[in-house]
């Protein structure tokens, strides 16, 4: 649900970074904590928060950690602009200015999902909102079905939370991780090939639920390739982080046909987008 007519959620708060990690060449994830300590507010599942750049402005970006992590908050964040640019310049116990959340979650405590099989499909920077909904399902295990994670990435290099996807994730009750990167490389022995052929060749019965967020191509691929495999949309969530701006819905830099991404999403579901312009 979206809180963004609360006066808390339109005024930037102070967080403190207290750890960064380099995922890959270009991601790092920032780990961001209260002064006194604890997460700076509540959120669930797929909602996102604006950091600010002093002198630059802000952007948004999906919580990456789990709503069940009392104690921080995580954004995995990719370099591709100027305020991008400032973040992953930043260091441990630097100060910077967050508010939020806004936007649509996923609809975790509701039957949609609960007590369902679940595909989640991600390519690149993609499994970063998907992040903090696996790890809110595996806190709460016994309420969801089976769990498939299907992510895709460039190369080895470029898989985020790599540990996480190989030694953690797979030792979980009655869940799968399937790992694909682009093209062959020394070393590794995992499927080589793009996602939506990758999903098609896992077989996949269309009796599950999909939760599918990537680089706007991959989510049309994708979710044309689960139409062909029997899925209908009303069976496929997907997140938009399309041009978020102001994150209330007032300056129409989001709109997608008559809904604002950052007001009605950016969680929907795939049969309440008739048509993605064409960025996606």
């Amino acid at each position: 649900m979206c809180n963004c007519g609360s006066k808390d959620v339109l005024t930037p708060q102070i967080g403190v970074v207290t750890e960064i990690r380099t995922e890959t060449s270009d991601v790092k994830t920032f780990r961001i904590e209260k002064p006194e300590g604890g997460k700076v507010f509540d959120f669930m599942p797929g909602q996102c928060a604006m950091l600010s750049a002093p002198g630059m402005g802000e952007a948004i970006f999906s919580i990456t950690s789990s709503p069940t992590t009392k104690d921080y908050m995580e954004f995995s964040i990719k370099r591709c602009g100027e305020i991008t640019e400032y973040l992953h310049a930043i260091e441990v116990g630097q100060q910077i200015a967050i508010r939020g959340p806004y936007g649509k979650s996923f609809p975790v405590t509701t039957e949609a999902l609960k007590h369902k099989d679940l595909i989640f499909i991600a390519g690149g920077i993609g499994l970063a909102p998907l992040h903090s909904v696996i790890d809110y399902m595996l806190a709460n295990r016994d309420d969801y079905g089976s769990i498939d994670v299907v992510y895709g990435a460039r190369s080895k290099e470029d898989f985020v939370d790599y540990k996480e996807l190989s030694e953690v994730w797979p030792k979980e009750k009655n869940t799968k991780v399937h790992l694909t990167i682009d093209k062959a490389q020394e070393g590794w022995t995992g499927n080589v090939g793009f996602v939506p052929q990758f999903l098609k060749d896992l077989k996949f019965t269309p009796d599950k639920t999909v939760l599918l967020c990537g680089p706007p191509i991959m989510i049309k691929l994708c979710l044309a390739a689960l139409i062909e495999m029997g899925f209908a949309k009303t069976q496929v969530y997907t997140t938009l982080e399309f041009r978020m701006k102001c994150g209330v819905g007032k300056c129409g830099r989001c709109n997608v046909g008559n809904k604002y991404v950052c007001k009605d999403g950016p969680v929907f579901r795939c049969d309440e987008i008739d048509e993605l312009p064409d960025e996606y």
